[in-house]
């Protein structure tokens, strides 16, 4: 008899043979998974109480607690569909992303509660509103609708049937709801799981947004493995630092921003961290600098990784072969920054041009990201023109420009809509921010194109200096002058405070592109 490729497989595994293992730290609350799936359970009940039935959504508006991890079982294994929410998003992009997806029931973490309230009035189909902590007139309080009168009834899960549905970002239209069914994530996770050893020893702080991707599917992963999840409201490097040495964190998640703010957190902050940590970056194409920084300062051990919300999500793995152990620190860092190869689990990924044909192994050629396989989306939600625009004669496009090495690994040089147009010579705003993160005095960049009366567009970097530095934009031009091609170097370097960012630290560009012509340049 076969038995449904669902997450929630991992789960009975769990409570079979972690069930006395620390589970989740959140604060000074300690569950083991006993504990843990008694709460889901309670809550699997609590929702069903409210007539949530199989099909039904259940939308989360939390940063990384307890309660917002328990949605990621409690509300599948009713056979219900979970929408995890960006909840840096405006009251307006809430109400939007609700209505859409067709939310019954919102739980809302409390600093999120006002949000909603200012637009319950357009809110006209969801039932019941659930407040996860800080409960409010009007709502329901979690903690105290768990435990419930009744025990849940377990639904009947086909594979195939929605798991979550994860809404896109909607940086130049609308947020799209990208369907992931219980096969993909399952798959996506035994992906992971064949190429990176844990172990139940494992303890995993949460850095990375558990709505983004399903926290990248490690709120599976995780208890696939019995290993404790460690959660984090708030990504500050103190804080970070604090629970790597007091909760033994062996493993994290992080984007390339996140990655930066860590790595030049002050001595003081980093000191006693223990070495050894292994991380997983992505979400934005990591510096070779900011990579060598992670591993000669901290002695941590990065993996970058690829993927898209749309292909459950992670695709490829920069998988570590024994020839990179001979490399200068510089060479294997370059190495690093490459996408990788496909996962086992993935499906087919090819880079092609414009005619559908794969581009040759040069490291040079240009082409687009494309996969077919296990993990890519079943849909857009409610959006049959914007899928069958993205998923043509069964290959997902991925909008991502990429070439691949003559070993086979992929490198990502930008987005399409990222790539710099310059008198007709294609400019990589990736290959110009690696050049300028290797300046010392620099901590952060992001290179746009901007107008220009003669070349059609040109380079402008963002530049965020470390503490005490006082390099000129001048200076930094000539920096890139001498590493790449002259047509490479920026005709304008802003030197800024902060950069604007998702939630899950991707910067956003659009709004630099946007704004530069109402910005000073040096």
């Amino acid at each position: 008899m076969q038995i449904p490729l669902t997450p929630l497989e991992f789960a009975r595994r769990a409570r079979k043979l972690y069930a006395t293992r620390e589970a989740v730290v959140d604060g000074a609350v300690r569950l083991t998974y006993a504990q843990f799936f008694d709460r889901c359970d309670r809550w699997s009940a609590a929702l069903q109480a409210m007539g949530v039935e199989k099909g039904d959504r259940v939308a989360y508006i939390a940063p990384n607690t307890h309660a917002h991890l328990e949605a990621y079982y409690a509300a599948p294994q009713i056979g219900a569909v979970l929408v995890p929410v960006n909840y840096r998003l405006l009251a307006s992009d809430f109400e939007y992303i609700i209505n859409h997806s067709g939310a019954k029931v919102v739980c809302v973490h409390g600093d999120y509660i006002g949000a909603i309230d200012s637009i319950r009035a357009s809110l006209p189909g969801v039932r019941h509103f659930v407040a996860l902590e800080g409960a409010g007139e009007g709502w329901i309080d979690y903690g105290r609708r768990c435990p419930p009168a009744r025990a849940a009834t377990g639904a009947e899960i086909d594979e195939n049937d929605l798991l979550t549905i994860n809404y896109t970002s909607g940086t130049t239209a609308r947020p799209k709801g990208v369907m992931i069914t219980h096969r993909n994530a399952y798959l996506n996770v035994m992906g992971i799981l064949a190429h990176h050893h844990l172990t139940p020893a494992d303890r995993y702080l949460w850095t990375l947004p558990m709505f983004h991707a399903n926290g990248w599917t490690f709120t599976w992963i995780n208890t696939a493995r019995g290993m404790a999840h460690v959660c984090l409201r708030l990504v500050e490097p103190k804080l970070i630092y604090r629970l790597i040495k007091d909760e033994r964190v062996t493993m994290f998640c992080a984007a390339p921003t996140v990655l930066i703010s860590i790595a030049n957190a002050p001595a003081d902050v980093r000191a006693g961290a223990p070495r050894g940590v292994r991380l997983f970056t992505a979400g934005a194409p990591p510096a070779a600098a900011t990579i060598e920084l992670v591993e000669r300062e901290l002695g941590w051990e990065l993996t970058h990784v690829y993927g898209l919300t749309e292909t459950s999500p992670l695709i490829a793995f920069c998988e570590p072969l024994a020839e990179h152990l001979g490399l200068s620190p510089e060479e294997r860092a370059n190495i690093k920054a490459r996408q990788g190869v496909e996962l086992v689990s993935s499906g087919d990924l090819r880079i092609v041009d414009a005619d559908g044909v794969e581009v040759p192994r040069d490291g040079q050629t240009l082409g687009e990201i494309t996969v077919r396989g296990n993990v890519v989306m079943k849909g857009y939600f409610n959006d049959p023109a914007a899928t069958e625009a993205t998923i043509r004669n069964g290959w997902f496009y991925s909008g991502d420009a990429a070439v691949v090495h003559p070993d086979g690994y992929i490198e990502i040089r930008d987005r399409f809509k990222d790539v710099i147009i310059s008198g007709g010579e294609n400019i990589s705003s990736v290959e110009i921010e690696g050049c300028l993160l290797r300046h010392p005095d620099v901590q952060e960049v992001a290179v746009v194109g901007a107008p220009h009366s003669r070349w059609g567009e040109s380079p402008h970097a963002y530049v965020i200096l470390k503490e005490g530095a006082q390099v000129t934009g001048d200076e930094l031009k000539q920096f890139v002058r001498n590493t790449l091609a002259h047509f490479k170097t920026p005709q304008w370097v802003s030197i800024v405070d902060t950069l604007p960012k998702t939630a899950t630290g991707k910067v956003q560009k659009f709004m630099l592109r946007a704004g530069t012509s109402g910005i000073s340049r040096q």
